[in-house]
């Protein structure tokens, strides 16, 4: 069958070559934003009177149809059409007669795909961001709630300070919160239209490039025709935002994972949100957590691969950038399948504090107060850290931690030891007294969880 591009050709590729450079079986997905797009398109060539109002009026008609033939299952999109652009045209042009054929005055597919983009990554990092948000409410509802549960903090996987465990789950939270921001950054970046841009050179009709973009919800229009055809940067700036998404979820998937095992014990997932062993009964397996670190690799290679073929793109437009739509719609997908996952999962996972206060009392990690005890006492520094490592090894050596350790052994040590020591060494005391700006005490817990709710009361506002 010729393609409705046939001219400067017959128009008839052999059926190896239509396959290779077809891409509506996967660009399909973009059937609402091009009849969108269209309908827009269609009411900017009638204002300014480039067709005949009769046939506009008719023409967006006739989308609207197709569009809610598609939605309603109606309608099957024909793979054998080369695009989606092609196969709307061409069920257009069947449904009003060739007044279809109007529909393409003063556009090209160059700036009508640009668009299409645009306008479907506009709508899926929305959906993205109102994922995040609910997961960042999710972990800020668990760090009201376990405000009381110390655990070890950790540098090098070692156990090195107490902390509240909400601290911990804030941290995400803050990663998360620069993960919405960056989004909407890009989002800012990404908000003007391509469309009228054409081929590369713009048009010779008297189009209102403003009027069709405000129709379509842009803020303004692309500046240079140009770049309007050959721009994926923000494809790229997204796919980048998703990976560094994706490598938080992914670090906190790997402590999930630690946290889950015998060794640690420290939460267990909802069995909603774990699977078993095919031959071993006792298994209770963090796939869904393993899983999003795995799929955070997959995010990566989207990026890496738009980069690349990005790379050595000559302007304007060129073949090469249809490649843009694979990594894209897989990493959008990626994305969202692993927030949908993520957010029900911690929302119920359950927590040991009893084995987090176990690890904490058996790890040492109040022997900085302790040196901090006697440093407070007139000792200088370096000398406390050395009777805190002899008191630790004397501890280890008699299976015992520094808050059971007799105060008559203390005082082999040093002796300035009094009772108030176990007050000093106590290690809710200990994180209680991490009082600067961000610490771990519970008042400073409280003031970023406060914070948490400001940033997404101030992101709701900023969505109404």
């Amino acid at each position: 069958m010729a393609k409705m591009w046939a001219g400067r050709t017959d128009g008839i590729t052999d059926q190896i070559a239509d396959d290779f450079n077809s891409s509506i079986h996967f660009d399909c997905r973009l059937y609402n934003e091009d009849i969108t797009g269209s309908m827009a398109h269609a009411a900017m060539l009638k204002k300014q009177g480039i067709i005949p109002a009769e046939a506009a009026e008719h023409i967006i008609e006739g989308l609207a149809g197709i569009l809610a033939d598609l939605k309603s299952g109606k309608l099957a999109i024909d793979e054998s059409c080369e695009d989606i652009h092609m196969f709307v045209e061409q069920v257009l042009t069947e449904r009003i007669g060739d007044e279809g054929k109007m529909l393409h005055t003063a556009r090209s597919r160059n700036d009508q795909v640009a668009l299409d983009m645009r306008m479907y990554m506009r709508t899926k990092v929305k959906e993205i961001i109102e994922l995040i948000k609910e997961l960042i409410e999710v972990l800020n509802e668990a760090s009201v709630k376990y405000i009381d549960v110390i655990m070890p903090g950790y540098t090098h996987l070692q156990r090195a300070q107490p902390i509240f465990f909400s601290q911990h789950l804030l941290a995400y939270e803050m990663m998360l919160l620069r993960d919405v921001s960056r989004l909407n950054d890009a989002l800012e970046r990404m908000d003007e239209s391509p469309i009228g841009a054409c081929a590369l050179a713009g048009t010779t009709y008297d189009t209102d490039r403003e009027y069709e973009a405000e129709l379509l919800g842009f803020s303004g229009i692309s500046a240079n025709s140009m770049d309007a055809v050959s721009d994926r940067d923000y494809c790229i700036e997204l796919l980048s935002c998703f990976s560094i998404l994706m490598m938080h979820l992914s670090r906190f998937s790997e402590e999930i994972i630690l946290w889950s095992s015998w060794e640690f014990r420290f939460i267990e997932l909802s069995d909603a949100y774990t699977t078993g062993s095919s031959i071993m009964p006792q298994k209770k397996n963090c796939d869904m957590a393993e899983l999003t670190r795995g799929k955070t690799g997959r995010v990566y290679g989207d990026l890496m691969s738009l980069l690349t073929v990005m790379k050595g793109i000559p302007l304007a437009y060129n073949k090469d950038m249809q490649e843009d739509k694979e990594p894209v719609f897989d990493a959008v997908n990626t994305v969202i399948m692993c927030l949908r996952v993520y957010i029900p999962m911690i929302a119920n996972m359950k927590i040991n504090s009893a084995n987090m206060l176990r690890a904490a009392q058996s790890g040492f990690i109040n022997a900085t107060d302790l040196a901090d005890y006697m440093v407070k006492k007139g000792l200088p520094f370096r000398s406390a850290y050395k009777i805190s490592g002899q008191i630790v090894a004397e501890c280890i050596r008699t299976d015992q931690v520094l808050e059971t350790l007799p105060l008559s052994e203390y005082s082999k040590y040093w002796d300035q030891f009094d009772e108030d020591l176990y007050e000093a060494i106590d290690l809710v005391n200990a994180a209680e007294k991490r009082t600067s700006k961000g610490g771990t005490s519970r008042v400073s817990i409280r003031e970023q969880i406060e914070l948490v709710n400001q940033k997404l009361a101030e992101m709701q506002k900023g969505t109404e």
